[in-house]
């Protein structure tokens, strides 16, 4: 794997770790990540953990309507939660994918660099 894409990814899988907005699933993953990198095991977990992205980065249109729902009102809170869905809402307009939180934003970035990382 090409040193820069790797240096890449392990500076992206730091900040995931770091965000208040990581799941503990995906910052297990992480974790296992890193602990395989320079190792044998390093192409077995590189799959594992790009699995684990794939399956927890969130769509905008999810975001939109959990933000929407009593769910995203309990959890955000309703005044919080009508923020979250007009922020998404706006950045799904100006052409985002995903949800644009930190652990989103580092999971979208380690995944620009998914074909490379599989190599």
């Amino acid at each position: 794997m090409d040193k820069h894409v790797l240096d890449f990814a392990v500076e992206k899988t730091h900040e995931l770790v770091n965000a208040p907005t990581c799941s503990s699933e995906t910052k297990a993953a992480a974790q296992a990540w890193l602990e395989a990198v320079n190792t044998e095991n390093e192409a077995a977990e590189t799959r594992k953990y790009i699995e684990e992205l794939e399956a927890d980065i969130m769509p905008i249109d999810n975001l939109i309507g959990f933000a929407e729902s009593d769910a995203g009102a309990q959890v955000f809170g309703a005044e919080k939660a009508k923020d979250v869905a007009a922020h998404a809402k706006e950045i799904k307009a100006a052409g985002a994918k995903y949800c644009d939180c930190p652990a989103c934003a580092a999971v979208e970035a380690i995944l620009s660099k998914k074909d490379d990382l599989l190599k």
